[in-house]
């Protein structure tokens, strides 16, 4: 599944200093069948590790077929966004994510030593499948989602919308994978080269990454 190398750019564009310790990756998808395939899969490594998790869809079709794909996924607590959705319901999921984000936070720095990676283990990963439509409102005073990983489904084709992307669903030193089917390395390409990101091939045991 191999793809393009994507190379750093010379000049990159200054990056958001509250993206500093962010870490972007990619995995390539062969042909456009097999991407469910592989989201289920990077989901059967990352979701038993009890991580808040925010999957960024690019429409609302996209968005019901990911959640039928892995709405029986015993490990994960799946929750989603969308455009006619009830803004009561829209306001309580969305401070369930948090919830969740926070109890996270609390759990990695609580338990130290040998035991903390078994201690996680015990409990569900928090993911949370949005639209671009249905992200975050900033600029209306609604918090960000703080995720621990961001996974773009599907690669935004402006870079305005990857930042967006970043800038309201995930944490500072979050991870953020990107999966990538055939002529979309350009895509990434040039989100790379505009926003003076790296983005590297996600290692093969992505337990290295998280």
């Amino acid at each position: 599944m191999a793809i393009d190398t994507i190379e750093t750019p010379s000049s990159p564009s200054p990056l958001p200093t509250q993206f500093s310790q962010s870490r972007h990756f990619y995995v390539a998808v062969d042909r456009i069948r097999f991407k469910m395939e592989t989201l289920l899969d990077l989901l059967g490594m990352a979701g038993r590790r009890a991580l808040p998790m925010v999957l960024c869809c690019s429409s609302r079709d996209e968005l019901d077929s990911v959640c039928s794909a892995i709405s029986n996924l015993p490990y994960i607590t799946l929750s989603s966004l969308y455009s006619d959705q009830a803004e009561s319901e829209r306001v309580m999921i969305l401070e369930r994510f948090r919830q969740a984000t926070l109890e996270w936070n609390q759990n990695v720095t609580a338990h130290t030593g040998n035991n903390a990676e078994a201690d996680v283990y015990d409990y569900k990963s928090c993911v949370l499948v949005v639209t671009d439509a249905c992200l975050p409102l900033l600029a209306s005073g609604e918090p960000p989602n703080l995720a621990r990983v961001l996974i773009n489904f599907e690669i935004p084709a402006k870079k305005e919308t990857y930042l967006r992307r970043m800038s309201t669903c995930l944490a500072a030193d979050g991870i953020v994978i990107n999966m990538v089917v055939g002529g979309e390395v350009v895509t990434l390409k040039s989100i790379e080269e505009s926003s003076g990101l790296l983005i590297a091939e996600m290692p093969i045991h992505i337990s290295e990454i998280l």
